[in-house]
């Protein structure tokens, strides 16, 4: 295994991160200021977002790589789409916003999925991917719930 391949895959993972952390930045007055339970869960998972962030960096730094700390091309143009939709529609925004969100989690653990699944991540690596994958899904199956919730009322 490359240590090259290693680097360039914990940096497409941490394009990942920033573009979730981006997301999540952009719909926080939409629904997490009305709902006090998600308001908490949303601080919780940015909080842990930006730890994975810290986490990828430094194993991006041990193996001599540099981090690419920037949102992907792909993700600022879904959030742009993203912001066009909400602008022209009636539906809830709160419904809407949880679909956008849960949307850019299913996309993020794909991409993790993708990754573990490539064979370019050493050991090490490969804990820490995995561990951010559950932390991810976990998210994912959160923001399920908050949206079956809101279909049901």
């Amino acid at each position: 295994m490359e240590t090259q391949e290693n680097i360039n895959t914990l940096n497409d993972l941490l394009h990942v991160v920033y573009d979730r952390l981006k997301g999540f930045e952009q719909v926080e007055g939409k629904v997490w200021e009305v709902d006090a339970d998600l308001k908490r869960s949303y601080e919780d998972i940015t909080s842990q977002s930006k730890i994975m962030k810290n986490e990828l960096i430094d194993l991006i730094s041990e193996k001599g790589g540099k981090a690419q700390d920037n949102p992907s091309l792909s993700g600022t143009l879904h959030r742009t789409w993203i912001d066009i939709k909400n602008g022209f529609t009636v539906d809830s925004l709160q419904r809407l916003t949880l679909n956008d969100v849960l949307f850019g989690e299913k996309a993020a653990i794909q991409i993790y999925q993708e990754a573990l699944d490539s064979g370019t991540l050493d050991q090490g690596s490969r804990s820490i991917v995995s561990e951010q994958l559950k932390k991810i899904k976990d998210s994912a199956h959160y923001f399920q719930g908050v949206l079956d919730n809101y279909k049901s009322n």
